[in-house]
C-alpha cells in the first residue's frame, strides 16, 4: 500500500471509530435514561418496606418537654405530628413549633410512646398521628371485610347513636387505615359512621399477585367490597373519603361500580391523587431527572412489555385512570382540599377537576399543609369542613326524601 492510501485508510479509520464513539455515547445516554425510566417506574408501583428518615434529632429535653430538630420543611412544619425513629422502633408525639433559630427548630415533644428519643439521632415526620381508634374517645369495632382477594381487616368506628350513614375511609400510598384516624372526630360529629379500610397490597389487606400497586386501576375493587360491607351491616347511605392515592381509589370506585353509585351521597378527597402523569413529571423535577421522564415512566408503566420490567401483573394505562377526562360522569357533591404547596402531589390535577365540574366540586385550597398533612396544619379549619360538608349531605338527603313522598 502507498503512503497515501495508509494515510486514507487511518482517516476512514479515524472517522468510523469517532462515529461509533459517537454511537456508543448516544446509546449509552439513551440506556441510561431508559433504565432512570424503570427504576422510577418500579418504585412508583413497588409498596415501600422501609422510609427514609429524612429528619436530623439534635437533641431532646425530655423535663421541658422539648425537642430540637435540624431546619427543614418538615421539622418548621405548623401542628402536631407523630415522629418515628429508631428505624420505626421508637414512636413520639410532636406539638407546634416553639422556635426556629440558627438552623435549628425547637418543638413541643408531647408525649413518647415507645422508644428513647433521647438517644435518636434520625427519625421520619408522620401525619397519622393516632396510633389507634383506641386513642380516640369512641367506641370502635374491629371488623373484616372480604374482599375478591381475600379477608381485609378494617375499623368500624360508629357514631352516637349508630348511624345508617357510613363514610369509607381510602388511606394512600405507602400508609395504612391509620391515617384516617384524624377525621373520626369530625365524621362522628356529623353523625356518621367511619369504615377504615385496608386494601391490597398495603401491608395488611391480602397481597395481589404482582405484589404491586395498580394505582387505583386494581384497588377500587376492594372499595366496592367495602361499600358492599357497609350496606349489609346497616348503611343506608356512602360517602367515600381518599387520602392521596386513595383518592384516586374511590373515584374509580365511583366511575366503575354500579353498586357505589347507587348508595352514594358524596366524595371527600383530601390531597388525592387526580393526575398521574402530572404526578410522576413533578416528582421527577423534584428528584433532580432528566426532564420529560416522567412521561417516559407513563409509557413503561402502559406498555405491554412494561410486566417484566416493572413487575406488573398487567400494563397500567394512566390516561384510562384519568377522572378529570370523565368529569362528566360524576353525579354527587365532592368536598376537595389540597395544599398550595403540597410537595408530593401537585394541585394542579385537583384544580382541573374542580374546574371541570364546579356545579358538584367544593374546592378548600389550603397554604402551608403539605401532603396529606392538612388536618395537623389546620384542625380546626379542617373539621368544620369534614362536619359541615357531611351536615349538608345529610340535609340534602332528607329533603329529597321529602319531596319524593310528596310527590
Amino acid at each position: 500500500m502507498t503512503q497515501r492510501g495508509e494515510r486514507g485508510g487511518a482517516i476512514r479509520t479515524a472517522v468510523g471509530a469517532a462515529a461509533l464513539l459517537a454511537g456508543v455515547i448516544a446509546l449509552v445516554t439513551g440506556a441510561a435514561a431508559a433504565v432512570l425510566a424503570v427504576v422510577f417506574a418500579r418504585k412508583v408501583v413497588t409498596p415501600p418496606t422501609r422510609r427514609e428518615q429524612d429528619l436530623r434529632i439534635l437533641g431532646v429535653d425530655a423535663a421541658a418537654g422539648e425537642i430540637t430538630l435540624a431546619a427543614n420543611e418538615e421539622a418548621r412544619m405548623r401542628g402536631r405530628y407523630g415522629l418515628w425513629f429508631e428505624h420505626d422502633s421508637g414512636h413520639a408525639r410532636l406539638g407546634d413549633v416553639l422556635e426556629e433559630r440558627d438552623g435549628r427548630v425547637r418543638r413541643a415533644l408531647v408525649s413518647t410512646d415507645f422508644g428513647r428519643p433521647e438517644r435518636a439521632t434520625r427519625g421520619r415526620i408522620n401525619a397519622a398521628f393516632h396510633l389507634g381508634p383506641w386513642e380516640l374517645d369512641a367506641p370502635y369495632e374491629d371488623v373484616v371485610v372480604e374482599t375478591p382477594l381475600g379477608p381485609a381487616p378494617a375499623w368500624r368506628i360508629p357514631a352516637e347513636p349508630p348511624s345508617d350513614r357510613w363514610v369509607v375511609q381510602v388511606h394512600g400510598r405507602g400508609a395504612k387505615r391509620h391515617e384516617g384516624l384524624r377525621a373520626v372526630e369530625a365524621i362522628r360529629a356529623a353523625g356518621w359512621d367511619s369504615l377504615l379500610i385496608s386494601y391490597r397490597n398495603d401491608g395488611e389487606a391480602p397481597e395481589s399477585t404482582d405484589r404491586r400497586y395498580g394505582l387505583g386501576g386494581t384497588e377500587w375493587a376492594d372499595v366496592v367490597a367495602a361499600v358492599h360491607f357497609a350496606l349489609e351491616h346497616g348503611a343506608r347511605e356512602i360517602v367515600l373519603m381518599g387520602w392521596s392515592m386513595g383518592g384516586m381509589i374511590s373515584l374509580q370506585a365511583v366511575l366503575r361500580s354500579a353498586e357505589v353509585r347507587e348508595h352514594l351521597l358524596g366524595v371527600v378527597l383530601e390531597s388525592p391523587a387526580i393526575d398521574w402523569v402530572d404526578i410522576l413529571r413533578f416528582q421527577g423535577g423534584a428528584l433532580g431527572l432528566p426532564r420529560g421522564l416522567g412521561d417516559v415512566v407513563a409509557r413503561v408503566l402502559g406498555a405491554p412489555y412494561g410486566g417484566g420490567l416493572t413487575g406488573l401483573a398487567a400494563p397500567i394505562s394512566l390516561e384510562e385512570l384519568d377522572p378529570v377526562a370523565r368529569a362528566s360522569e360524576l353525579s354527587v357533591p365532592i368536598l376537595l382540599m389540597h395544599s398550595v404547596d403540597d410537595g408530593f402531589v401537585p394541585i394542579d390535577g385537583s384544580r382541573r377537576l374542580a374546574a371541570a365540574r364546579p356545579d358538584l366540586v367544593r374546592f378548600e385550597e389550603f397554604t402551608g399543609a403539605r401532603h396529606t398533612k392538612l388536618w395537623n396544619h389546620d384542625p380546626e379549619r379542617w373539621n368544620g369542613l369534614i362536619t359541615g360538608w357531611l351536615a349538608a349531605r345529610t340535609a340534602d338527603d332528607q329533603d329529597g326524601a321529602a319531596v319524593e313522598i310528596v310527590g
